[in-house]
C-alpha cells in the first residue's frame, strides 16, 4: 500500500466518524423512542383485550361447550366433537360440568381455545389474537342466529358425478347444486384441441333458494349439504337438521332427452320455518361462453327467453341489455345460446319474476350475462314441496318438439320455439316442409353438403310451376317489345303518359300478357328464400359438418384472412360466399336479358348489378350452408331458364300473341276495368290542372 492510498483510507475513515456522530440521536430523541415503544406496547395489549371480551367470560364458555354438546359428532364416553375450518372442539363430562378442550386456528398456527377463553393471548400477534377470537365468536352467533341450520355454515366441497350418453353432471354439496354440465355428442369450435361444450361451470353459473325461517332468511348457496343416496343416475343433497327434519334436494338424471329433474323434499320442516312461509325465492344466474366460430350470429341468437302459462315464449333483445319485472304465471325460462339452451321448468309456475340479460360486447370468450330472480308458491308441508325439470342440452327442433309429451303432463311447452325460424309464415314453411324433408334426408346420408344439394332440389322442384310461369310471363313482355316501340312512338311526350299506358295495357289484355303474371310467382317463392335464411343458421346438424373446403357448415368457410379490415366486410374472405356472389351476376346478366327494354329506366340495369356486390358484404360472415344453399339454388335457376328457352319456341308463342292482339277486345276482367277506370280519372284530374295552369299564365 502506497502512501496515496494510506491517505485516502484514513480520510474516508474520518468522514464515516464525522457523519455518525451528527447523525446520532439526542437524549430527547431517546425519550420519545422509548415512549413510542411502550405506547405500541400498551395498544398491543388493548387490542388482543378487546378482541377477546366477547367471548371472555363464564358465559360465553358455557355456550359455545353446549353448541358442541348438541351439534358434535359423538365420539363415545360422553365425548362430542365438532369441528369447522376454524375450530376443532370437544366437550366431555356431564352436562352441568361440561369440560371444553381443543383448538382455534389463526392462520398457520392453532391456539388452544381454553387460552383464548382466558384472554391469554399476549406472546400472538395482534392479527392472530383478532382471527382466533373472531373465529370463536363466529360460532357463538351463527349457532344463536340460524339454530338448525348453523352446522351447515361449514364444510368441506364435495363433487359427485353422474353422467350418460349425452351429458356429465358435476353436482356440488356446498349449495346443493349442478355446478357442471357437458354435453358430451358437442366440440366447441373455438378451442385448440376442441373440447366437449360446457355451458356453464362453478365460475361461470350458479342458482340458490332463498326461504324464511321464524326470524331469518336463509339462502341455500351458503350450506354445505351431505351427500346421500348417490346411484347410476341419482343422488341426494340433504340438510338433516335434528328432531327428524330434513330439507333434502332429489336430483334424478333422465337419459337420451337431456333432462334433470330436482326435488325438494321435506319432513318436519315446518317446526322451523313457519307455514305463513308460503312463497320461495329461486335466484339463477349463468354467463354465456362462446362455443362457435362465427361471433356474428352466435350474438345475434344467444337471447334469454320465457314463456308465460297459455302464451307464446317471448325472446328478449338480443343487442341490448334489457331487464323486464313479469307478473303473471311464468312457465319457464330459458339462457339460449345460438345451438344450446339452459331451461328450468318449474311444475306450476312462477308468479313474479324479473329477468336481466346483458351484452359483453368485448369479451372474447362470453357473449352475454343473463340472470332469472323468480318467486314460487311454496309450502311447509310433508313431502315435495317444488319440482323442477331442467333442460341442459341442444336447441333441435325434433328434440324439443318431443319434450312435451315427456314432461309436465304433456303440456303444450313451446321449447322448440328456442330454435329460432324466423317470423310466423316463414317458421310454418320451415316446420311444415324444410325440417322434416331435411330429417328425412339425414336418415339416408350424413354428408349435409349433399343433403343441402337434395334439399335445394326438392325445394326447386316445388317452385317449378311458378318459376317457369315467371319465364313464360317475362318472355311474352319481352316478344312484344316491338309492339310497345310503335305505341310509344305514336304517342310520345308527357302530356300523352295516360294514352300510352292505357294503348300498352290493352295490348298485354288482347295478347295475354300481364306485367304482373311475372312477378307474383317471383313473390310467392320469397318467403321460402327467407325460411331459409332463418333456418341454416340455427340448424344444429350443419354444426361442426364439414363438406369440400368449408369444415363446419354453421359457421363462414374462411379460406383467406386479411391483414387488414374492409368496412362492412371484415377481414375474412367467405369462398362459397365470392361463388354465390359470381352466379348472382351470372344471373341478374341473364334475368336482364329476359327482360323487356329498361331504356326508360337506364338506372336500373346499375342497381340490378349492385344487388350481388352488397349480397357479398351482407352475406361473408353467415354461415356457409346458408352461401352454398343459395349458390345452388342460383345455379340450379339458370340452368331451368336455359332449359325453358329450349324448350318454349318463342317464335310460335309471339305469332299466337299477334293473332290474339288482332282479335276484337274481350271483355275486361274486373280488374283491368277497375285500372282504366283510375288511369281514366287520373287523366281527366291531369287536363284539369293543366287548363288551370293556363288560364293563370293569361
Amino acid at each position: 500500500m502506497d502512501k496515496n492510498q494510506f491517505s485516502g483510507m484514513i480520510l474516508m475513515a474520518l468522514v464515516i466518524f464525522l457523519f455518525l456522530w451528527w447523525m446520532k440521536p439526542s437524549q430527547q430523541d431517546l425519550e420519545a423512542q422509548r415512549a413510542a415503544h411502550e405506547q405500541a406496547q400498551q395498544a398491543l395489549q388493548q387490542s388482543q383485550q378487546t378482541a377477546a371480551k366477547d367471548l371472555i367470560s363464564p358465559a360465553a364458555g358455557s355456550t359455545l361447550a353446549q353448541i358442541v354438546r348438541q351439534n358434535g359428532a359423538e365420539e363415545g364416553s360422553g365425548v362430542y366433537h365438532y369441528t369447522n375450518p376454524n375450530v376443532d372442539l370437544r366437550v366431555s363430562g356431564p352436562d352441568s360440568a361440561l369440560v371444553l378442550s381443543g383448538v382455534v386456528k389463526a392462520g398457520k398456527d392453532t391456539i388452544d381455545v381454553r387460552r383464548v377463553l382466558n384472554n391469554d393471548l399476549l406472546d400472538y400477534s395482534p392479527e392472530q389474537a383478532a382471527r382466533a377470537t373472531a373465529a370463536l365468536h363466529k360460532v357463538v352467533n351463527t349457532f344463536d342466529k340460524y339454530k338448525s341450520f348453523a352446522p351447515f355454515f361449514y364444510g368441506k366441497e364435495e363433487r359427485t358425478t353422474l353422467e350418460n350418453d349425452q351429458v356429465k353432471i358435476t353436482f356440488n354439496n356446498h349449495g346443493g347444486i349442478i355446478e357442471e354440465v357437458t354435453l358430451k355428442k358437442y366440440l366447441t369450435e373455438t378451442t385448440e384441441p376442441a373440447t366437449d361444450v360446457t355451458l356453464f361451470t362453478a365460475q361461470t353459473g350458479a342458482y340458490s333458494f332463498g326461504f324464511v325461517t321464524s326470524d331469518q332468511r336463509i339462502y341455500t348457496d351458503s350450506l354445505y349439504f351431505r351427500t346421500t343416496e348417490v346411484t347410476d343416475s341419482s343422488l341426494v343433497m340433504s340438510l338433516p337438521l335434528g328432531h327428524g327434519i330434513e330439507w333434502n334436494i332429489r336430483y334424478t338424471v333422465v337419459p337420451d332427452i337431456y333432462i334433470v329433474k330436482m326435488e325438494i323434499e321435506q319432513k318436519g320442516i315446518e317446526a322451523i320455518i313457519p307455514p305463513s312461509c308460503t312463497t320461495v325465492n329461486f335466484d339463477w344466474r349463468q354467463k354465456m361462453c362462446r362455443n362457435e366460430k362465427g361471433r356474428t350470429f352466435e350474438e345475434r341468437n344467444s337471447a334469454l327467453t320465457y314463456k308465460m302459462l297459455d302464451e307464446k315464449p317471448v325472446e328478449m333483445s338480443a343487442s341490448k341489455d334489457e331487464t323486464e319485472k313479469l307478473t303473471g304465471r311464468i312457465k319457464w325460462v330459458a339462457f339460449k345460446n345460438q345451438f344450446f339452451s339452459s331451461v328450468v321448468i318449474p311444475s306450476g309456475s312462477f308468479s313474479s319474476a324479473e329477468v336481466t340479460s346483458v351484452v359483453l360486447k368485448n369479451n372474447p370468450g362470453y357473449v352475454k350475462n343473463m340472470r332469472m330472480q323468480g318467486i314460487l308458491p311454496y309450502t311447509t308441508a310433508d313431502g315435495t314441496a317444488l319440482s323442477f325439470d331442467f333442460y341442459f342440452g341442444p336447441n333441435d327442433y325434433p328434440l324439443l318438439s318431443s319434450i312435451d309429451k315427456k314432461i309436465d303432463d304433456g303440456k303444450d311447452l313451446d321449447l322448440n320455439r328456442l330454435v329460432s325460424l324466423g317470423w310466423t309464415l316463414f317458421r310454418w314453411i320451415n316446420q311444415l316442409i324444410v325440417i322434416p324433408v331435411f330429417t328425412f334426408l339425414s336418415h339416408y346420408t350424413h354428408n349435409y353438403g349433399i343433403i343441402i344439394l337434395l334439399l335445394t332440389i326438392f325445394i326447386k322442384l316445388i317452385l317449378f310451376p311458378f318459376t317457369y310461369k315467371s319465364y313464360k310471363s317475362q318472355a311474352k313482355m319481352r316478344l312484344l317489345a316491338p309492339e310497345i316501340k310503335e305505341i310509344n312512338e305514336k304517342y310520345p311526350g308527357a302530356e300523352n303518359a295516360m294514352k300510352r299506358q292505357q294503348e300498352t295495357m290493352a295490348l298485354y289484355s288482347r295478347a295475354g300478357a300481364s306485367p304482373f303474371s311475372g312477378c307474383l310467382p317471383l313473390i310467392l317463392q320469397m318467403p321460402v328464400l327467407i325460411a331459409m335464411f332463418a333456418f341454416f343458421p340455427n340448424a344444429i346438424e350443419l354444426r361442426g359438418q364439414s363438406f369440400l373446403w368449408a369444415k363446419d357448415l354453421s359457421a363462414p368457410d374462411t379460406i383467406l384472412t386479411l391483414p387488414f379490415t374492409i368496412p362492412w366486410y371484415g377481414n375474412q374472405v367467405s369462398l362459397f360466399c365470392l361463388l354465390m356472389t359470381v352466379i348472382n351476376v351470372v344471373y341478374m346478366k341473364l334475368s336482364m336479358s329476359n327482360q323487356p327494354s329498361q331504356s326508360s329506366m337506364p338506372g336500373m340495369k346499375v342497381m340490378m348489378y349492385l344487388m350481388p356486390l352488397m349480397y357479398l358484404f351482407f352475406f361473408n360472415d353467415y354461415a356457409s350452408g346458408l352461401s352454398y344453399y343459395y349458390f345452388l339454388s342460383l345455379l340450379i335457376t339458370i340452368g331451368q331458364t336455359y332449359a325453358f328457352r329450349f324448350f318454349v319456341d318463342e317464335k310460335a308463342m309471339r305469332q299466337q300473341m299477334l293473332e290474339n292482339a288482332k282479335k276484337p277486345r274481350k271483355k275486361k276482367s274486373g280488374f283491368m276495368a277497375r285500372l282504366e277506370e283510375a288511369q281514366r280519372r287520373q287523366q281527366a284530374m291531369l287536363r284539369e290542372q293543366q287548363q288551370k295552369q293556363a288560364k293563370g299564365r293569361k
